[in-house]
């Protein structure tokens, strides 16, 4: 009975072996952002659910104030508002009205009130419903820090007027305000069907986690790739003893 040797060969053995432990560790990386990310929402999920507090206060970590309900009372700066442009809603275009807020004890947020349509965009063509109280007003919502922005985002515009990104030290500079805060409050909407103009933020989870379906891909590649450099080298040895014959 013939024993078919395993001999590896040296082309593509260098290509395999560094091929698969990349691949492995795009896997295992994956797993690892599966984790942070379902602890993200995990922390979405208790905090948007207890009860509303008071806006933090500067210099509160990152950590502990993220999607925190929070609940403010103040006027908002109409004067100042500002346009978030390329923001999308149910496959339609639009923007986020952003508008700082200034709480009855003097400090400054700034409040995405939800999101317009395109046609909406400029103060001209608003419809007057569409504007934000005058009075004093109660908000309630979820804090969110400012992120760095994605690698295809453009930079803000300060100058045009031209805004992609809440950013409030950028905001709050181009619009002559002092000592805005450092994140950002998205205003809820009165219930998650809602939508009433402009419409706000939701309470649903919606965070995007693909992370176990790409770590699931990425072993399948690196299974396949060892399955693949075997079955070759196996049939390389077949063929040599076939040879000898």
């Amino acid at each position: 009975m013939r024993h078919f040797g395993f001999q590896p060969t040296l082309w593509p053995t260098l290509f395999t072996v560094p091929a698969l432990v990349v691949i492995l560790a795009l896997g295992f990386w994956q797993l690892q952002r599966l984790q942070e990310k379902l602890a993200v929402i995990e922390a979405f999920e208790a905090r948007v659910t207890a009860p509303a507090v008071a806006p933090p206060p500067a210099g509160a970590p990152v950590a502990e104030i993220e999607f925190q309900r929070v609940s403010a009372t103040g006027r908002y700066l109409a004067d100042k508002e500002v346009l978030i442009l390329g923001r999308p809603f149910d496959g339609n275009t639009g923007f986020h009205v952003v508008v700082p807020f200034a709480l009855d004890d003097g400090r400054v947020i700034l409040i995405n009130r939800g999101w317009i349509p395109e046609k909406f965009g400029p103060l001209l063509r608003r419809p007057a419903r569409l504007a934000p109280p005058r009075d004093s007003v109660t908000v309630n919502g979820l804090v969110h820090v400012v992120r760095p922005k994605g690698r295809f985002v453009p930079d803000n515009e300060p100058g045009r007027d031209m805004w992609f990104t809440i950013t409030p030290s950028e905001i709050g500079a181009a619009k002559g305000l002092d000592a805005v805060a450092t994140y950002y409050i998205d205003r809820l909407r009165p219930t998650p069907r809602d939508r009433q103009l402009p419409i706000g933020a939701s309470t649903e989870v919606s965070v995007r986690n693909d992370h176990l379906q790409y770590a699931i891909t990425w072993f399948s590649f690196a299974i396949s790739l060892a399955v693949i450099y075997v079955l070759y080298h196996r049939r390389r040895s077949r063929e040599a003893v076939a040879a000898e014959d």
